[in-house]
């Protein structure tokens, strides 16, 4: 019982980590919103408000993310057509 007392907080940190980090991550990743979050700087960039290097470091780290975000839901569509195949 006593372990119980000791690991139960501990295993409900670790669980409230994981879903934090699973929501962060399919904000992070979600086509729609990089999307929009393109459109954004290059209003940004168009309208002078950011500097041009600004712009092309931060255009750089959105397309690697949309890529990122496309292979995963390339391969969340490849598992589900396999499933159905089955």
């Amino acid at each position: 019982m006593l372990h119980k007392l000791v690991t139960g907080p501990m295993n409900m940190v670790k669980k409230v980590g994981e879903k934090v980090k699973e929501e962060a991550d399919k904000e992070r990743y979600d086509l729609p919103t990089i999307q929009q979050k393109l459109v954004q700087l290059q209003m940004m960039y168009e309208l002078e408000e950011i500097p041009e290097d600004a712009y092309q470091e931060k255009e750089e780290e959105l397309l690697q993310r949309y890529e990122v975000a496309k292979r995963k839901e390339m391969e969340q569509w490849e598992e589900l057509t396999k499933q159905k195949g089955e």
